[in-house]
């Protein structure tokens, strides 16, 4: 694990739960979706972003997966890769610009320029 944060007994559960899930089942996007939040709630970015990847093969025109594969390349430092994924999330329909403007997970964009342009774009057609 990546992360210092301290995973309470019923996440731990869950955790493992889900990651036995996908070893019978390693397409299943609903337990995809599932390990991936919890991976993110405790900081465990590597991870997501395993999970985020393949969330992105089986549903590449999903905005919501492509919106969260932004936020976890960004955490990562992953600048140029998260500013693509968040355009392609938006040319998909993504629309919340309120919550994309206060996302924390984009606090290093924030001030890049192509990051405003894309808030800017936000809710409206590319």
């Amino acid at each position: 694990m990546d992360s210092e944060m301290e995973i309470d007994a019923q996440d731990a559960f869950e955790i493992n739960f889900f990651e036995n899930l996908l070893k019978k089942d390693s397409k299943n996007p609903e337990t995809l979706e599932l390990l991936g939040g919890l991976y993110s709630k405790y900081e465990m970015a590597n991870q997501a972003l395993r999970i985020d990847r393949r969330l992105a093969r089986i549903s590449p025109q999903n905005p919501r997966v492509q919106y969260n594969l932004a936020c976890t390349l960004s955490l990562l430092g992953r600048k140029r890769e998260a500013l693509e994924s968040l355009r392609k999330a938006i040319e998909l329909g993504y629309d919340d610009r309120n919550w994309l403007m206060q996302d924390s997970d984009f606090n290093s964009l924030k001030n890049h320029p192509e990051f405003q342009s894309l808030v800017e774009a936000c809710g409206q057609s590319l």
